[in-house]
């Protein structure tokens, strides 16, 4: 039996929660089935024993326990204010740290990943989180090597997973990994889950930052949004602000996380994922109404950008 502690993080997403012990359950009762011996033995960790009536029928301890692991599964939590849901958590981290030095494997669940990101156990390691999260994860953790398109990451004993679903990808990966396919694949038609997908790019939304009180960048990203259609170069988009280019460009790039052509692109890319999801129109209307003249250059970006042709896209999201 693997012997697994699941933290029970302050503000947890309880969907995270339920759905890394349903599927852990599913998998032995699997193996109760076969007469073999259950394959995980699951701790609930917590930091003052406090457990939600939900989990009352689970072992649970606090962090205290002298106890080694052999998988600390961390769930998803809340990311409103992601420095003070850290902060509250900040107790996990000396302790994650110490199990990992004794050969423990850690796996993240979506935002889990941003209390091992705080441990710096991930630094000069590949990891993944929720689609949407991802720039406030790299501006945080800068030294993390993010692999913000894929739905699971594998780095020595470190394991990370993207948003929602992608849990479940991460859990079938490590039940392939400690009980064999056989089983994965089981639990996998169980839970109806698709075990090859491993794209989550067009699952993201471009949501440029507005919380911040530069004036000038604040200008530019108003002068982009309204105006992709027609411009093409940053002489264009800057030309009535009172600032040089080589300025703006620098505190663009500071307070956004990219440049003015990428925050162009970007704004492009997600005004065509919005026609090919709400209208009717053709491939060329598409194109040309996202501030395209080069149909070939179109579908080079917006593959590279989302994972799939612009016509995946519309068959898999189009509202019908």
């Amino acid at each position: 039996m693997i012997k697994t502690g699941l933290l029970i993080p302050e503000q947890y997403k309880l969907l995270s929660v339920a759905a890394i012990l349903e599927v852990l359950e599913a998998a032995n009762k699997f193996q109760i089935a076969e007469k073999f011996e259950e394959a995980f033995d699951i701790t609930l960790l917590t930091i003052n024993n406090t457990v939600d009536g939900f989990f009352n029928t689970y072992k649970a301890d606090t962090i205290n326990t002298e106890e080694k692991f052999q998988l600390i599964l961390i769930p998803s939590f809340t990311t409103d204010d992601i420095k003070s849901t850290i902060s509250l958590n900040r107790a996990y981290i000396p302790w994650l740290i110490k199990q990992y030095r004794t050969d423990a494997e850690i796996a993240t669940f979506c935002t889990g990943a941003f209390l091992l990101g705080a441990t710096g156990l991930l630094d000069g390691k590949a990891a993944t989180t929720h689609v949407d999260a991802c720039t406030a994860f790299s501006a945080a953790f800068p030294a993390v090597q993010l692999k913000a398109d894929k739905t699971v990451t594998h780095d020595g004993n470190l394991f990370t997973s993207g948003g929602a679903t992608s849990t479940f990808h991460l859990l079938l990966y490590l039940l392939q990994i400690h009980c064999g396919k056989d089983l994965a694949i089981k639990t996998a038609k169980i839970f109806a889950i698709d075990m090859d997908r491993q794209n989550q790019s067009y699952f993201s939304s471009f949501q440029p930052t507005r919380h911040h009180n530069d004036e000038i960048v604040a200008s530019a990203q108003e002068k982009i949004e309204s105006n992709y259609h027609d411009v093409s170069t940053i002489e264009e988009m800057i030309k009535d602000i009172p600032s040089s280019r080589r300025n703006i460009v620098r505190r663009f790039k500071q307070v956004t996380g990219i440049t003015p052509i990428e925050y162009l692109q970007q704004t492009r890319i997600e005004a065509a994922k919005k026609l090919l999801e709400q209208t009717a129109q053709q491939m060329t209307e598409v194109i040309y109404n996202s501030g395209y003249n080069d149909p070939k250059a179109f579908r080079k970006i917006f593959r590279k950008t989302v994972g799939m042709t612009p016509s995946q896209y519309r068959d898999k999201f189009q509202a019908r």
